[in-house]
C-alpha cells in the first residue's frame, strides 16, 4: 500500500532551507498552538495574495469595520517573486498562532523548480487536508443552470499536487501521483460526516480508477468501504469525465461529491460557471487545528486588478464562513443577509455576472444594509 512508503515527520520540518519542505512527507500532524483571542476579539492572519486580492482585502476590512466585526488582522504580505521562503514562513507561523486565515490567491513568480507553489506549501504544512466547497445558485443571477446545490470535498494535499517530479532521462520528466490510505480515508469520513451533520442524502465519488487503478483504485475503494458505515446515505461513483460531461447537463443529480486533488480543481470551476462564474463562491481549507478561507475557484484575477470591476462577492462569502468557524454568527448572518440582497433582490451586478456595477458599487450597497440592519439591533456582552 502506499501509506506505507511514505513515512509520518515526528517534529514539524525546518523552513531555513530555500526548499520549504521535503515533499516525499505527505502526511505532517500539527501541534495546536493556543488562538490568539483577547476581550472577545480573534486575530485572524490575512494574506492578500496577488491580482484582485489586496483591493478585495481592503472591501473585507472596511466592512468589518463598518458592522462592527470582533476581528483583528495580522496582515502578511508575501513576495511573488522571491527564491526566498522568508514570506512563507513567516506566514505560516502567523497562522499557527491565530489558528485561522483569510487569503487571495498567492503567486509563485519564480521558475526555480526547488521554489514550490505558496497556495500548496501552506496546505501541506499545516496540514489542510480537505477543501469545501459549497455551490449554491443564486436566484437573481442568471446562469446555465438553476437551483443548484452541490458540495464538493476535496483531497487537499496529495494527488497530483504532491510536487513529486524529476526528468528520469534527457527529455522524460516523471512526476508522482500520490494517494495514500490514511489521507482517503479521513476526506471520506469527512464527507460522510458533512453529508450527515447537514442532512444531504447522497455521496457521490469521483475518480478515474479505471485507468489509474492503483492510486485511484486505493481511493476509490477505502471511499467505498467508508460508505458502508454510513447506511443512511446513498453511495455511488462516476469517473471523472462522465462527472464533467453529467454535471453540465444534469447538475440537480449530485449532492455531496468527494475526489482527489486535481479532480477537485476541474469540478469546482465547472459548477462555478454554471452558477454564475468564479466571483461568487467560496472555498473553505481545514486541518485538525488550522483553517484557511478563500475564493474557491482560487484565480488571482490579476487582469482585471485596479480596475474597480473585480466581484468582491467569494471573498465576502469566504469572510462569512470564517465569521462562521469562529463562532460569530450573528456578524456571519448580517453580512450573509447583506450579499444575498444586494445580488438577488437590488441586482447590482458587477461585469462578471452580466451587470455595469463596479465593485464599489456592491461594497458601498452592501454596507448600506448593515448600517440599517444595525440600527434596530440590540448587542449583547457575553
Amino acid at each position: 500500500m502506499a501509506s506505507r512508503i511514505y513515512s509520518r515527520l515526528s517534529s514539524l520540518p525546518s523552513l531555513s532551507n530555500k526548499k520549504i519542505f521535503d515533499t516525499s512527507i505527505q502526511s505532517v500532524r500539527n501541534i495546536a498552538i493556543p488562538k490568539a483571542q483577547y476581550g472577545g476579539r480573534h486575530t485572524v492572519t490575512m494574506l492578500p495574495g496577488g491580482g484582485i486580492g489586496p483591493e478585495l482585502m481592503n472591501y473585507v476590512k472596511e466592512i468589518f469595520r463598518v458592522g462592527g466585526v470582533p476581528v483583528d488582522f495580522e496582515l502578511v504580505q508575501i513576495d511573488p517573486k522571491s527564491d526566498s521562503n522568508e514570506d512563507l514562513e513567516y506566514a505560516i507561523t502567523s497562522i499557527r498562532r491565530n489558528g485561522v486565515a483569510l487569503k487571495g490567491n498567492i503567486e509563485t513568480g519564480s521558475l526555480d523548480t526547488t521554489v514550490i507553489s505558496r497556495n500548496v506549501a501552506l496546505r501541506n504544512e499545516l496540514d489542510l487536508y480537505v477543501n469545501v466547497l459549497t455551490c449554491k445558485s443564486y436566484p437573481g443571477i442568471v446562469a446555465r443552470q438553476k437551483d443548484i446545490n452541490i458540495c464538493i470535498v476535496r483531497q487537499n494535499t496529495e494527488g497530483e499536487y504532491a510536487m513529486l517530479e524529476h526528468e528520469s532521462v534527457h527529455g522524460v520528466v516523471e512526476s508522482m501521483k500520490i494517494v495514500t490510505q490514511e489521507n482517503s480515508e479521513r476526506v471520506a469520513r469527512f464527507a460522510f460526516e458533512y453529508a450527515r451533520r447537514n442532512g444531504r442524502r447522497k455521496v457521490t465519488i469521483v475518480h478515474k480508477a479505471n485507468i489509474m487503478k492503483l492510486s485511484d483504485g486505493l481511493f476509490l475503494e477505502i471511499a467505498r468501504n467508508v460508505g458502508k458505515e454510513y447506511p443512511d446515505i446513498q453511495t455511488n461513483d462516476m469517473i471523472i469525465d462522465n462527472c464533467c460531461m453529467q454535471l453540465v447537463s444534469n447538475p440537480h443529480q449530485f449532492d455531496v461529491m468527494i475526489m482527489t486533488n486535481l479532480y477537485g480543481t476541474i469540478v469546482s470551476n465547472v459548477i462555478c460557471g454554471l452558477v454564475g462564474g468564479a466571483g461568487l463562491l467560496s472555498g473553505r481549507n481545514y486541518g485538525d487545528h488550522y483553517a484557511i478561507f478563500e475564493p474557491g475557484t482560487r484565480n488571482t484575477g490579476t487582469a482585471i486588478a485596479g480596475k474597480n470591476i473585480a466581484n468582491p462577492i467569494a471573498m465576502l462569502n469566504a469572510a462569512v464562513d470564517m465569521l462562521e468557524h469562529l463562532g460569530h454568527q450573528t456578524h456571519a448572518d448580517l453580512l450573509s443577509g447583506a450579499i444575498n440582497q444586494t445580488v438577488n433582490v437590488d441586482k447590482i451586478h458587477t461585469p462578471d455576472l452580466g451587470g455595469s456595477a463596479s465593485s464599489t458599487d456592491v461594497v458601498q450597497n452592501i454596507i448600506k444594509i448593515i448600517l440599517e440592519s444595525t440600527k434596530t439591533m440590540k448587542w449583547t456582552r457575553h
